[in-house]
């Protein structure tokens, strides 16, 4: 039986992560039709990143970018209405990604 290698969190790029659970999880309830299923795809890359940034920096750091990371979700759904879905969704995952490379990832 072969064995999994999964990646060590120190190793994980979390700002690329993060742009996967916000770009795909918006993506994916878009063209299924299935939000629970976007849903899905945010909260894997959310808790993917946020093991990272448990064992990268400290609880308070970790707590702040994964607040971070959920109220971009957030975020973008009002925004959305003012500059458009793709417009929002970008803009939110730019600032998260850049967050989560230059707290997390850079070192």
């Amino acid at each position: 039986m072969a064995m999994i290698d999964i990646k060590k969190p120190e190793n994980v790029n979390t700002a690329a992560v993060t742009a996967l659970g916000l770009v795909g999880g918006w993506l994916t309830a878009r063209e299924t039709g299935i939000r629970p299923l976007g849903g899905a795809v945010l909260a894997a890359a959310g808790l993917w990143a946020g093991r990272s940034w448990a064992k990268k920096t400290d609880a308070l750091t970790t707590a702040g970018l994964s607040a971070l990371y959920v109220g971009a979700f957030g975020a973008s759904h009002p925004l959305a209405k003012k500059i458009g879905s793709w417009p929002a969704v970008l803009a939110v995952t730019a600032v998260t990604s850049g967050a989560a490379w230059a707290v997390s990832d850079r070192a």
